[in-house]
């Protein structure tokens, strides 16, 4: 089988760094080419989590939270898709955040989120998240700044506190470029089965592309930490992408060491053949 070495620590954003998303390659592969490889090991790493999950679900103990995030058509709702087919739906949810309801605007700003993390025993991912808050929140002027500098600390205690009660949280940006999100906004009008994908107003927030980098630097910059990490991951080689993630998350839960509760009762008293 061919080398599919790759280090996905080189995307991870170190505590306290100063983040400038130009030194990301969006389009990075660490020199891999072998499409067809990653395929199977992604594959692979499906069967190897859903075995895992089965293992936290029955343990009943700890809970794993994928945080994931990017520019519009960076691929949020696909690499769901491809890492967690076959996954036993019971394990695993996901949670959308879009514009807050009246009745969630009545309430601080996490009030949504909370409710949304993951029991123990179950695999939540959230399809953007808290993180709007102090993205678009900011881009477009929706809070006080003061306020929105003070949520990043808002945000590193919240996730502080799940981690402490047993939660481990990985975060993703999927990173593209702007000419590979234009290419792919184009091909949502040229195939009419992604024609329900293209929204007019995804015109109006490309124009604030450069406001939304800023925005995202300071949120990894200020918010990535020892128990709640960001992992940058180059997203416009979709291949690459999927590997990239579902390696992180088998390995993630894998450090976990989920384990199968000791029966309550002793087997040898009960022996298969006596069952009638």
């Amino acid at each position: 089988m061919p080398d599919l070495s790759f280090d996905y620590d080189r995307y991870r954003v170190e505590p306290g760094r100063r983040v400038h998303l130009d030194r990301f390659d969006p389009a990075d592969t660490q020199g891999l080419s072998d499409k067809e490889a990653a395929r199977e090991q992604v594959a692979e790493n499906r069967r190897r989590l859903a075995a895992l999950q089965e293992k936290l679900y029955a343990e009943d103990r700890q809970a794993l939270l994928l945080v994931l995030q990017g520019m519009d058509t960076s691929g949020k709702d696909s690499t769901i898709r491809k890492v967690t087919q076959g996954v036993n739906p019971q394990g695993v949810r996901v949670a959308s955040f879009k514009v807050p309801s009246a009745r969630e605007r009545a309430h601080d700003f996490l009030w949504r989120v909370h409710q949304e993390v993951p029991e123990r025993g179950m695999i939540r991912i959230f399809n953007r998240s808290h993180y709007e808050d102090v993205l678009v929140v900011r881009v477009h002027g929706l809070a006080p700044e003061a306020l929105i500098e003070r949520r990043y600390g808002h945000i590193n205690d919240f996730e502080r506190m799940l981690s402490d009660h047993g939660t481990r949280i990985v975060k993703v940006m999927l990173h593209i470029s702007p000419a590979f999100q234009l290419k792919r906004l184009r091909r949502r009008l040229e195939h009419p089965d992604k024609l329900w994908k293209f929204n007019p107003g995804d015109l109006e927030e490309r124009k604030r592309w450069d406001d939304y980098q800023r925005a995202y630097e300071l949120a990894l910059s200020h918010c990535s930490t020892d128990y709640a990490p960001w992992y940058v991951v180059p997203a416009e080689r979709r291949w690459f992408r999927d590997l990239v993630v579902s390696q992180l998350l088998v390995d993630t839960l894998a450090a976990m060491d989920p384990a199968y509760p000791a029966p309550s009762f002793d087997p040898a008293d009960f022996p298969p053949e006596s069952l009638q």
